[in-house]
């Protein structure tokens, strides 16, 4: 279990830069979120990987920002534009590997979209096997604005398409859905891969680690019990911390967690 900060946390700054920023603070894995098309591919890409070998980071996922497109494009049923999909995404499966990062974060079509179950399995599907061709898992994060903001709809990918069906578990999108992070757990299992993690309090959902009053104990100790061995990333808006230390510190603080937990 890899415990380290996304990129997103310091939107709005150039990709490149906020990977140099968390380098700079000492965080030894991240998660590359790409804000343009240009941020997955060249000369981007390679200004990343020179700093990953300087500071010896470990990229773990790639989150792009492409995800508002994904409805009329990739969930559409109009060929030409699916086609441009894929091949934008299969560009970034070819920038993974050379960064290292195994799993791709998909959001997936808007809960206003008129995309039926079995042509949302058909499409996730067709991308999850081209990921696998280039060693890419394909997840599906659970997000408040999206189809898959319903665990109700997780549970019926589950069920389609069985281990091919991934996900990342976002804590402040859990939140945003009314729903317990714990319920994705129970019914989701062994299929989470990755898992975005802020803090909240009574008022607010989204939050550095350590400045709410989320149980994350409880939380990982579910995650354990369910065999989960993938990472916790933090993600949070700008609007959401103070300084760009806080990032680090939250990561310490998961840390200090799990070393909690592994003590018991």
């Amino acid at each position: 279990m890899k415990i380290g900060v996304s990129t997103a946390s310091l939107y709005p700054l150039h990709v490149e830069d906020a990977f140099r920023t968390l380098c700079e603070m000492g965080v030894k894995t991240v998660e590359v979120f790409a804000n343009s098309t240009c941020e997955g591919q060249e000369p981007c890409v390679s200004e990343i990987i020179a700093m990953q070998k300087e500071y010896g980071v470990d990229i773990t996922s790639f989150h792009p920002f492409s995800s508002p497109m994904e409805s009329v494009f990739l969930f559409s049923t109009y060929d030409r534009r699916i086609e441009e999909m894929m091949t934008l995404y299969r560009g970034f499966f070819g920038s993974m590997n050379r960064l290292g990062a195994k799993l791709f974060v998909l959001h997936g079509a808007i809960s206003s979209s008129k995309c039926s179950d079995e042509h949302y399995i058909k499409q996730f599907e067709m991308l999850s096997d081209a990921g696998r061709e280039y060693g890419v898992t394909v997840a599906q994060e659970n997000v408040s604005y999206c189809l898959s903001g319903k665990l109700e709809f997780l549970k019926m990918m589950k069920r389609e398409l069985g281990d091919k069906a991934k996900f990342v578990l976002d804590l402040k999108q859990a939140r945003r859905s009314h729903e317990d992070p714990l319920n994705y757990i129970k019914e989701l299992g062994g299929n989470i891969a990755h898992c975005h993690i802020s803090d909240a309090d009574s008022g607010r959902d989204c939050l550095a680690v350590g400045a709410g009053s989320f149980d994350f104990e409880r939380l990982i100790k579910a995650l354990i019990d369910e065999g989960f061995d993938g990472n916790l990333i933090v993600e949070l808006y700008r609007q959401n911390y103070g300084e760009f230390s806080e990032l680090k510190t939250s990561a310490e603080n998961l840390c200090e967690i799990v070393d909690k937990i592994k003590m018991k």
